[in-house]
C-alpha cells in the first residue's frame, strides 16, 4: 500500500510539474523573439496629408516628397524607432496661390526651413493600437509630439511589408507658422488635422 502510494505521489507531481512548464516557458521569450524589423516607405504607396479651416472651410493639403525610417516590432515596441523627414516644398493643396503663401516667410518660410522631422525613440502599446513619442521640429520650434497609429503587417509576393495609419492634431502657433496678420485664428484657425496613410517595406 505504501508503495502504491508513493507511487501515486510521484505521478501527481511529475504532473504537476508538466502542467506548469508550458505556462511558465510562455513567459519566457524565444532567443531573438520581438527584435524589430527595419522598414522603409513605399513613397508611391504611401500619402501623408494636412487639413485646416480657412475663412470657414476646411481645406487639405499633402506633402509630395517625405521619407520614413521604422524599426518596429509588435511585441516590442520598447526596442523600436520611427524618423520621418518632410520635404516641406513639396506641399500641394491644389491652389498655386495659397502653395506660395503657405511657403512665405510668415507661414512656413520653406526657404529657411525646408524640411520638418518627427523623431520617435519611445513607442507604446494604446488601447486603439500604438503611440509614438517624440519631437516634431517644424520652422524654428521643438514640440514634444504623441502620435497614436495602428499597424499590420502582411506579406506580398514573397516579401514583409507593414501598413501603417494615423491622424494627430498640431497647434500652427506653437510651431511659429503664422507671423504678422496670420497670427490671428479667425481666418486661419490654429487647428491642424495631419493624418497619414503608409505602406512599408522590410529593408535587408
Amino acid at each position: 500500500m505504501s508503495g502504491c502510494s508513493g507511487t501515486a505521489a510521484a505521478m501527481l507531481l511529475g504532473g504537476a510539474a508538466m502542467l506548469a512548464a508550458p505556462a511558465w516557458s510562455a513567459d519566457v521569450p524565444a532567443a531573438g523573439a520581438g527584435a524589430p524589423v527595419h522598414y522603409v516607405l513605399d513613397a508611391a504607396k504611401s500619402t501623408l496629408q494636412f487639413e485646416f479651416t480657412q475663412a470657414g472651410a476646411r481645406d487639405r493639403g499633402v506633402f509630395r516628397r517625405f521619407s520614413v525610417s521604422m524599426d518596429f516590432s509588435p511585441d516590442n515596441p520598447a526596442a523600436s524607432r520611427l524618423a520621418v523627414t518632410i520635404d516641406m516644398n513639396s506641399l500641394d493643396t491644389g491652389d498655386q496661390e495659397r502653395d506660395d503663401t503657405l511657403r512665405s516667410a510668415d507661414l512656413f518660410a520653406v526657404p529657411k526651413f525646408p524640411q520638418s522631422r518627427f523623431t520617435a525613440t519611445q513607442i507604446v502599446k494604446s488601447a486603439a493600437g500604438y503611440e509614438a513619442i517624440g519631437k516634431l521640429v517644424l520652422r524654428d520650434a521643438s514640440r514634444d509630439l504623441h502620435v497614436p497609429f495602428t499597424f499590420r503587417t502582411a506579406t506580398e509576393q514573397g516579401a514583409a511589408v507593414g501598413y501603417m495609419s494615423g491622424k494627430t492634431t498640431l497647434k500652427r502657433l506653437d510651431y511659429g507658422v503664422g507671423q504678422g496678420d496670420w497670427k490671428a485664428t479667425d481666418q486661419v484657425g490654429n487647428d491642424v488635422v495631419v493624418s497619414f496613410t503608409l505602406r512599408l517595406t522590410a529593408a535587408h
